[in-house]
């Protein structure tokens, strides 16, 4: 494949409009939106028809699409016997797994492997941390995609501010390269620092384990979400850093290092 084709299909044009590919190729080369959703169903439906468990499959509609184009596929599917199916508007999720590499239609315009440029202002909030050595501020700002950067500042001197620095650098380029911010969240809370934990054992004001747990709070609390522990079912909720915990040796435990049993 040269690079012409490769950057036109990446810039989301159809096979049978770029002229590098041969008309033979490029009239089986049919992308999910080249199919209308009606098709969709149908196909699934044929497959059904010979298949005694339930078979689903995702129907791709474009971003315009209206209530009323789903109540459609649904109503197609029940009639059809299908015994489940999934419908999936375009750019109705940050990040998706597909989208076109530019353009604000289906999400971030950041090719792969590339983070989208950032746009010279943008909007945030700043959230307050107490530490084991000072005080963090995290700022989280979001441009029209999403959230796309992380500040992290000590407030005084201490700490370590090159590693925070240097969280705060990938996390931001992470989110510009569509990376969901739920994964990072999960990847950073938890981690835990020996003098935010002493500080926290000597009963000061500390609620969090370490910048980087600080980092995942105020990533989740600048996506609307909440970083107090809540209670569930089970009882199940590590109460140093609000993660589910898992059952290991017939022990509730946490990736944070927090144990039932110790």
């Amino acid at each position: 494949m040269n690079n012409t084709v490769r950057e036109a299909l990446l810039d989301g044009a159809a096979p049978k409009d770029i002229k590098g590919i041969p008309s033979r190729l490029a009239a089986v080369l049919v992308t999910a939106h080249d199919v209308a959703p009606e098709w969709h169903v149908r196909m699934q439906a044929a497959f059904q028809e010979h298949v005694d468990n339930a078979v689903s499959k995702t129907v791709n509609l474009p971003a315009d699409a209206t209530v009323t184009d789903v109540d459609r596929v649904f109503r197609l599917a029940f009639e059809l016997g299908c015994k489940g199916t999934t419908v999936y508007r375009d750019g109705s999720r940050q990040g998706q797994t597909f989208s076109k590499a530019s353009g604000k239609e289906g999400g971030s315009p950041a090719r792969s492997g590339s983070p989208r440029p950032r746009v010279r202002v943008t909007a945030g909030k700043t959230f307050k941390f107490r530490m084991g050595c000072g005080t963090l501020f995290v700022t989280v700002n979001h441009d029209e995609y999403g959230l796309c950067e992380v500040f992290a500042n000590l407030g005084k001197a201490g700490g370590c501010p090159s590693q925070s620095e240097a969280t705060c650098r990938a996390v931001s380029v992470a989110l510009r390269s569509g990376v969901e911010p739920r994964a990072l969240i999960e990847q950073l809370r938890g981690i835990r620092c020996l003098t935010t934990a002493r500080a926290r054992k000597n009963g000061d004001d500390v609620n969090v384990l370490s910048c980087p747990d600080a980092i995942a709070r105020a990533i989740e609390e600048g996506m609307g979400g909440s970083t107090q522990p809540t209670a569930t079912a089970l009882g199940s909720i590590c109460p140093d850093c609000g993660a589910q915990l898992r059952k290991q040796e017939g022990c509730l435990v946490c990736t944070c290092g927090f144990s039932r049993c110790s």
